[in-house]
């Protein structure tokens, strides 16, 4: 019964949720608010568990000393330090919580993207090697958009008309295949809606069988 209930809940809010979308009613539209302001509810439980779990990993790992402790306990310091700023003074514009969002997260998001761009970089230096048809197109694609979004580009644009051709390749040949990649992952997420809603993918449940 640990496994057929929550199959039954998944079955019959998966079949309600799809059938609702399809129809414009008042009632449905209630329906859908509802369910809204009840997966807000859920999530906010899921976020609490998330943080518990966060929390005991760091503990163990620097109670046991395991490899690079040092940095659970940094973990842990600003998780603190988000809650209590958050609790203590709130969450406006000047509050010591946004503050440390502010100069502190945002700065360390930003140096992780940026470590990004090497990476980029190197994979960049790897694919456009032209040893293919299809590798020297990409290389040349690649060339003259990047040459037609910087302002080398514009200075050369009354022969070569880069940023013209740049749009071009922009607006056609890269759109269909952002349209084909999108319209894939589209039918992924349907199937696998699919095989959770029938009970076939049953992962979620905190087994494979």
């Amino acid at each position: 019964m640990r496994r057929e209930i929550p199959l039954a809940i998944c079955f019959l809010l998966g079949v309600v949720m799809t059938v609702q979308f399809f129809i414009p009613h008042a009632y449905s539209q209630w329906l859908l608010a509802n369910m809204e302001k009840w997966l807000i509810i859920i999530a906010i439980f899921a976020l609490l568990l998330g943080l518990l779990n966060l929390i005991k990993i760091h503990v163990q790992k620097v109670t046991r000393r395991r490899r690079d402790w040092v940095y659970s306990i940094v973990a842990l310091s600003g998780v603190a330090a988000s809650i209590v700023t958050g609790f203590g003074w709130g969450i406006g514009a000047e509050s010591p919580f946004m503050k440390l969002y502010n100069y502190i997260q945002i700065p360390m998001q930003a140096t992780m993207f940026s470590l990004l761009a090497f990476y980029i970089a190197s994979a960049s230096f790897r694919t456009f090697r032209a040893r293919t048809l299809e590798a020297t197109l990409l290389l040349i694609a690649a060339v003259i958009v990047m040459l037609g979004r910087v302002p080398l580009g514009h200075v050369v644009e009354d022969g070569l008309r880069l940023p013209a051709i740049s749009e071009w390749i922009l607006d056609y040949p890269n759109m269909a295949a952002k349209r084909g990649i999108m319209i894939g992952v589209g039918l992924g997420a349907i199937s696998t809606a699919l095989k959770i809603i029938l009970g076939i993918e049953r992962s979620w449940l905190g087994g494979g069988d």
